[in-house]
């Protein structure tokens, strides 16, 4: 009986048994973080975008600098450094298709990626999701991408709110999946150390 039940015990996991350590959809603190990042960003990306509009005339800059940028409205058309210039239907289009990506990401992120989602990563996935809905906003409703930060210390396009949403949230999705990456695999060297541990001590009873 004995023999029996360390046998019982030394065999490797069910994929039912383990499904509590590795979900296959996020938590609901992921939900929420996710939710509440996704709409506060969109929401100060809009908010932004409508009182550059209102407040300065196309193509006008602010009166002085804030140290690394400055103000400057830009209606953009296209992407970064004038690609695709006058394709604002289909890059709104493309937009809402990576939304649905990262959606899709986000619900689906611990099957594929092998491990819970952790906070870096929630973030990061609610950043871009904001960021491309908010472009994508602009472009149906106003046929162009409303841009006002404008970098002074080198030439680079003027941007807004939804792309530092975007940029920002790839690299916390990155630094993210590479930290919770790193911890499972230490935590699987972990446990299989303790389970070889295991079969040793096991090995030495029986011979005992």
């Amino acid at each position: 009986m004995t023999t029996s039940s360390s046998k019982n015990d030394l065999q490797p996991q069910t994929p039912a048994a383990s499904a509590e350590v590795s979900p296959t959809r996020p938590g609901r603190t992921a939900m929420v973080l996710f939710c509440v990042v996704a709409f506060a960003w969109l929401v100060f990306d809009q908010i932004t975008k409508a009182y550059f509009q209102g407040a300065y005339e196309l193509g006008q800059t602010s009166s002085g600098d804030f140290g690394l940028f400055r103000f400057r409205l830009v209606h953009n058309t296209g992407m970064a450094w004038g690609m695709f210039g006058d394709s604002t239907f289909a890059l709104g289009v493309l937009s809402c298709v990576v939304c649905i990506a990262i959606l899709a990401a986000f619900l689906l992120w611990p099957r594929f990626s092998g491990h819970r989602l952790i906070w870096l990563e929630t973030l990061g996935l609610s950043l871009v999701f904001a960021g491309g809905l908010g472009n994508a906003i602009d472009r149906f409703a106003q046929g162009y991408v409303v841009d006002f930060i404008d970098l002074t210390f080198m030439d680079f396009p003027v941007f807004n709110i939804a792309d530092i949403g975007v940029t920002c949230g790839f690299v916390l999705i990155v630094l993210g999946f590479l930290i919770a990456d790193r911890k499972a695999a230490r935590a699987e060297g972990l446990t299989g150390s303790e389970a070889a541990s295991s079969c040793d001590e096991e090995e030495g009873d029986r011979r005992g």
